[in-house]
């Protein structure tokens, strides 16, 4: 849990920062814990939401307010974060371009993603350390 916290104060304190380096598991934990956020709203529109807005609980056709609206605030942190995790592999930022390619770009990001880090400094700064000091 405390690896959770970590990476979102991480990756939140460092929110429009595209420079630098992301480690793998700062990455990593960034995502699970985006994704468990995203997982509990999507519940509470479902059943919560929904209703209050007239709809049938779990009704697909009520939308998904507060998981729109997390997603929206999280936008810039994802992209800043997956930047600083491609600089760590020893790519440029412009390779999450790639995700404009319906699934063959998301794909290959994912493996970037999983590359180790490398190894001491590189052009885009010293080798990050984690979990942070």
């Amino acid at each position: 849990m405390e690896n959770l916290s970590l990476a979102m104060r991480s990756a939140l304190s460092n929110y429009a920062t595209f420079s630098g380096r992301a480690a793998r598991p700062a990455y990593w934990w960034w995502v699970l814990s985006v994704f468990l956020l995203l997982f509990v709203l999507g519940l509470l529109d479902a059943f919560v939401m929904a209703p209050l807005l007239g709809a049938g609980i779990a009704d697909e056709n009520a939308g998904q307010p507060l998981s729109f609206l997390a997603s929206l605030a999280l936008l810039l942190p994802n992209i800043s974060i997956g930047v600083r995790r491609l600089h760590d592999t020893g790519r440029t930022g412009w390779w999450m371009l790639l995700a404009l390619i319906p699934v063959l770009g998301v794909l290959v990001l994912i493996y970037f993603y999983l590359q180790p880090s490398e190894e001491g400094e590189n052009a885009h700064g010293p080798q990050p350390v984690w979990p942070p000091a």
